[in-house]
C-alpha cells in the first residue's frame, strides 16, 4: 500500500475515501483512533491516513481529492428564485423557501 496523505480529521478522510472508491481506487483509511491521543501523542501525528493499493492510482486520486476542494470553490453564482423571489447560494438546487428548482442555464445571469 501507498501512503497518499494525512486528512485533516476524520469526517474528511472518510469523505475522501468515499470519492476514491466511486471512482474505482481501492485504498483505506488507518489511524482513526489516534485524535483520542492528542497531548500524549503529537497533534500533528494523530490525523487518519489515506493509503492507496496502486501506484498507478496517484495521480488520480490526488485528482479526485484536489478537484473536490476546487469543485467546492466553483460552485457557481447566486441564484434568483423565480417563483419567490429568494436569493439562493449556488449550493442550492432548488429553493429553501418555496421548494421551486433552479432555473436551467437559458436564464439570465444575475445582475
Amino acid at each position: 500500500m501507498i501512503r497518499l496523505t494525512r486528512a485533516p480529521d476524520m469526517l474528511l478522510g472518510q469523505h475522501w475515501v468515499n470519492l476514491l472508491r466511486q471512482a474505482g481506487i481501492a485504498c483505506r483509511l488507518t489511524g482513526v483512533h489516534l485524535q483520542g491521543g492528542a497531548g500524549e501523542i503529537p497533534v500533528d501525528q494523530c490525523g487518519p491516513d489515506l493509503w492507496i493499493e496502486n501506484e498507478h492510482d496517484r495521480e488520480s486520486a490526488m485528482g479526485i481529492i484536489e478537484g473536490w476542494a476546487d469543485a467546492s470553490s466553483r460552485a457557481g453564482p447566486h441564484w434568483h428564485c423565480p417563483a419567490c423571489g429568494e436569493w439562493l447560494e449556488p449550493q442550492f438546487s432548488s429553493c429553501w423557501q418555496c421548494g421551486a428548482a433552479r432555473p436551467g442555464d437559458d436564464a439570465p445571469p444575475r445582475a
